[in-house]
């Protein structure tokens, strides 16, 4: 077909396209508006969506803290709980240590006046031992701080004379709730004394001159200017027997300690007792108790000062008396008096103890292990002792 016939069809053909292209442009125009409409519906579910999302986050919050604060109140709770399950354990441990009403121990002074003139007679006599223990402290040959508990002043110390491994701490110089421990490892782990036994004694005590002997406890009682020795018995919690100890205007007994006016002690021959008195101020006395029934068996003067002395035990019949300074410096045994007279004054040794806090407050002689338990500070101390025989010395 020539160009000539082409040009005689577009007449015709025009219409035709103006109408096609028409409905093209209508289509597109549909599609958009569906994808407007769509878009629309998009943005309003996003928009409804975010709104949905931010009020559920702000629930979620909501409930976390209210979570939080019941776990705090819970907390507080269980604490309050500790708390009450803790005063119940110690109402418990006082109702089980409670004692019954002590006996009432009438002194006979005419039987007391006899006994002390008997022992009298016997003053500074030489001493008949009952062993034959014939050792003296040569050295300290091992120093163990066990760790630091309660007051500054105290003593602690196990059972000199029978076998079992339970620790009694005596907290201060006056008081009448003792600490019973099991063992060593609990007195040395546990710091609190919630795992500790309480014992609640009938009299409080004073000083710290108390021990534990054979299954008892020997304390010192205070009644005005007189002072009384109580023997306690630690497995029925009642008091066996107590007895005026017979000494006049005594003065406390260590220059160092003026809370502690008699220093019971124990060693292989059994029970001692320490003291002083104005009729001789400057020196320290010596008596042997009978632990059965507290009697004065013998007395002795002894050369050994009260100045400075922080304190005293008594080892094979064998006063060793520790002193020390007001300022803290090395304790050191100083004088030894040996009642059976086998152990001179100038052959003994001059025992030094390590440098410490401060002064000890008690030493507490075992003859079973051949250690002394020291409370230096609120510091608790084992000394552990060298032996030697006296006349090797």
């Amino acid at each position: 077909m020539g160009p000539w016939r082409c040009l005689l069809l577009l007449p015709l053909l025009a219409p035709a396209l103006r109408a096609q292209q028409q409905h093209f442009m209508e289509y597109v125009e549909r599609r958009l508006s569906l994808l407007e409409e769509r878009i629309s519906q998009w943005h309003d579910q996003s928009s409804r969506y975010s709104t949905e999302l931010r009020d559920f986050k702000n629930q979620v919050l909501g409930m976390l803290e209210a979570a939080e604060k019941e776990r705090e109140a819970m907390r507080a709770e269980a604490e309050g709980a500790a708390v009450r399950v803790d005063r119940l354990e110690r109402e418990v441990d006082y109702l089980e240590t409670q004692n019954p009403a002590p006996p009432c121990v009438e002194v006979d002074e005419t039987l007391m006046d006899k006994q002390v003139a008997t022992a009298k007679q016997r003053k500074n006599e030489k001493y008949t031992k009952l062993t034959d223990c014939s050792d003296t402290i040569a050295s300290v040959r091992a120093m163990k701080i066990l760790k630091r508990f309660g007051s500054a002043s105290g003593l602690w110390t196990k059972d000199a004379a029978g076998s079992s491994e339970k620790i009694y701490v005596f907290d201060g110089t006056a008081n009448d709730t003792v600490y019973v421990f099991p063992r060593m490892r609990e007195f040395t782990l546990f710091s609190a004394t919630r795992k500790a036994a309480r014992i609640k004694l009938p009299y409080p005590w004073v000083g710290t001159g108390h021990l534990v002997y054979d299954g008892h406890l020997y304390y010192i009682r205070q009644q005005g200017l007189s002072f009384q020795v109580i023997k306690f018995n630690l497995a029925n919690k009642t008091v066996v027997d107590s007895s005026v100890f017979p000494a006049e205007e005594q003065i406390p007994v260590f220059g160092l300690s003026p809370s502690t006016y008699i220093e019971v002690s124990a060693d292989e021959e059994g029970l001692w007792a320490i003291y002083a008195t104005k009729e001789d101020e400057k020196n320290m006395c010596l008596a042997k108790l009978d632990p059965a029934s507290l009697d004065i068996e013998q007395m002795w003067d002894t050369p050994c000062p009260r100045e400075n002395a922080e304190g005293a035990f008594v080892v094979c019949g064998a006063l060793h008396v520790v002193y020390n300074t007001r300022l803290p410096s090395r304790a050191r045994v100083q004088c030894v008096f040996d009642v059976s007279g086998t152990l001179a004054p100038e052959d003994a040794s001059l025992v030094y103890f390590p440098k410490r806090y401060g002064s000890h407050s008690s030493l507490k002689y075992s003859p079973r292990e051949r250690q002394i338990y020291a409370w230096d500070d609120g510091y608790q101390i084992i000394y552990r002792m060298e032996m030697k025989k006296k006349l090797e010395v």
